[in-house]
């Protein structure tokens, strides 16, 4: 495996996430829902850069201790890599500091709450039900 083969491409790291309702995070679009659907139940974005150990490694962590049921919260998924400009208009728009990871969760069209690297915690969402 040559040097660039042990990076793991988008698609590679959205096999690895199993278990938990993920919706990726693609589109200024589904931005602009997302806000309206977190007035009806909370809303979390998981900002995930590819190509950080750090962030691999709190992504897997949070997919372990997750354990709210499908209705009760939508998680999104925003591959940094890929959606750059998007991660800069939820820094722009939440008055959120960009940090990899970052858990960011939206409630009423507002962040409630924000935390990144080590310090994301799953259980913590059970909070903002």
């Amino acid at each position: 495996m040559g040097f660039f083969g042990k990076f793991k491409s988008s698609t590679e790291t959205n096999k690895e996430i199993v278990g938990v309702p993920w919706r990726n995070l693609v589109t200024m679009d589904q931005l602009e829902k997302l806000v309206e659907e977190s007035k009806l139940k909370p809303v979390a974005i998981f900002k995930h850069s590819t190509r950080c150990g750090v962030s691999r490694g709190v992504l897997k962590t949070f997919e372990k201790e997750y354990d709210l049921d499908d209705n009760q919260m939508e998680l999104y998924f925003l591959d940094l890599l890929s959606n750059r400009d998007i991660s800069n208009e939820i820094a722009s728009r939440f008055k959120v500091r960009h940090e990899s990871p970052q858990m960011i969760v939206i409630k009423n069209g507002e962040v409630v709450f924000h935390d990144s690297h080590h310090s994301i915690d799953a259980s913590e969402l059970e909070k903002f039900l």
